[in-house]
């Protein structure tokens, strides 16, 4: 009983010395070469784009308009009561404030650009890393680094990147995708005759 205990604890270590001299897998990705090759990314980031320059003239239509209350409010200073001096210059830092409250809403760290970033572009990602994780459970790797991102990477051989390899599903998700689509439409138009 005790022999056989001592030899499954020592199979059981041999095994796990055996598992730590493998060495580390590592492989790596650029992100942004990835995403920059995804037509859906592009439609998406070129629509967020849009909405961003959208908001910004917004905001600056807004502060055109506060210039000018300011300067209306310069030009007649010396024809108002100063109780209606007061007034104005309470509006126009109400006003001051609602610009800077509209900045905070469209940029802020809670804002609708991050709002929307994240309904837009954050099901590319999704994607992308999915299809990273069944490559690097497929290859076994033990860890995958995105070159784009804050890592710093010195040095890294060509072979342990896999982004073209990520790019490839991606497509071939994508085709597959259009496939079912026109193979639905066929489906339809027969049943329609």
């Amino acid at each position: 009983m005790i022999q056989r205990r001592l030899f499954l604890f020592f199979a059981l270590f041999g095994l796990l010395q055996l598992q730590a001299q493998r060495g580390v897998r590592i492989a790596y990705i650029d992100m942004n070469i990835i995403l920059d090759n995804i037509d859906e990314y592009q439609k998406a980031n070129a629509l967020l784009n849009d909405r961003i320059v959208e908001w910004k003239k917004e905001i600056e239509l807004k502060k055109i308009q506060l210039q000018q209350y300011e300067n209306q409010l310069e030009a007649e200073r010396v024809l108002l009561t100063p109780e209606l001096i007061t007034d104005r210059e309470l509006e126009i830092k109400d006003f001051a404030t609602e610009i800077i409250a509209l900045q905070e809403k469209r940029f802020g760290p809670k804002g609708d650009r991050i709002i929307q970033r994240n309904k837009l572009i954050k099901p590319i990602q999704d994607q992308v890393l999915a299809i990273v994780q069944d490559i690097a459970k497929e290859r076994k790797y033990d860890f995958v680094f995105d070159r784009s991102a804050d890592v710093v990477m010195l040095y890294s051989s060509k072979n342990y990147d896999i982004s073209d390899l990520v790019l490839k599903r991606i497509n071939r998700q994508e085709k597959i995708k259009a496939r079912k689509e026109r193979l639905e439409a066929i489906k339809n138009k027969v049943k329609q005759n």
